[in-house]
């Protein structure tokens, strides 16, 4: 259990108010970690931190779109005074605005996604490095589209593809620092993000044959991951990209 002591610890996650993003922030509460839950909308980020804290766990709200680097800075400086230091960032937050091929997606589906699937992520670590004064750990939540890219999300897919590549370079640039940047590749979960997969009984079921453990995943079997990932577990871990997909990719 010492491995997986957060106790002291600061956390910051995105896209933390429902899915894996609050499943994570929950889980690392569980483990003594301070979270900081950040997302769009004050009301739905509320809601979760009081389910935290009647966990007994300790937790806070800060609002944040993460696709716009000047709120991040602005965030990032209420973290520095309030909290002075930070010990772990998990990157959840991300978007999907276009399903169908790629070629049908215009200029303003490639900035948002973009915007807050890739520059989201990159922003967020730039800021999160000085506050990360002797070590750290970082999670970018990418996707196994990244590996394979799923049907009519092509720019979605390159974007998780796109992350991974940043999280191996930042992974090299940062070890000497002490701060270890990995990614989780999640397989299809039961997130208000894959709604519109397993609403549908047709494509759920497909969706459902590729993968040999003939299910999909729970949020917090991806919270499991985030919590060995960020801490003292895998202290020789960097630049690792962990897929959790009951198999899909084997």
């Amino acid at each position: 259990m010492k491995d997986f002591n957060l106790e002291g610890r600061t956390a910051v996650i995105t896209g933390a108010s429902r899915g894996i993003g609050f499943a994570v922030a929950k889980k690392l509460a569980q483990y003594g970690a301070t979270c900081i839950l950040v997302s769009r909308k004050i009301e739905d980020l509320e809601a979760a931190v009081q389910k935290i804290k009647e966990s007994g766990g300790k937790a806070s709200a800060m609002v944040c779109h993460t696709g716009y680097p000047d709120q991040i800075k602005a965030m990032y400086e209420k973290i520095m005074e309030t909290y002075g230091s930070l010990d772990i960032l998990v990157n959840n937050a991300a978007t999907n605005p276009h399903f169908g091929e790629m070629l049908t997606a215009d200029e303003g589906i490639w900035d948002k996604t973009v915007d807050v699937n890739l520059k989201g992520p990159f922003f967020m670590i730039k800021h999160a490095v000085p506050l990360m004064k002797e070590k750290g750990a970082i999670v970018n939540v990418s996707s196994v589209n990244a590996v394979s890219p799923g049907l009519f999300q092509g720019v979605y897919s390159a974007t998780k593809a796109a992350l991974v590549n940043m999280t191996q370079t930042l992974s090299r640039e940062l070890a000497p620092k002490g701060i270890r940047v990995n990614a989780l590749l999640p397989g299809l979960t039961d997130t208000k993000f894959s709604s519109a997969i397993i609403s549908s009984d047709e494509i759920c079921k497909f969706a459902v044959s590729q993968i040999p453990m003939g299910r999909y995943a729970d949020p917090e079997e991806m919270a499991g991951a985030v919590l060995y990932l960020v801490s003292d577990a895998a202290s020789f871990t960097t630049g690792a990209s962990l897929i959790c997909d009951g198999g899909m990719l084997v």
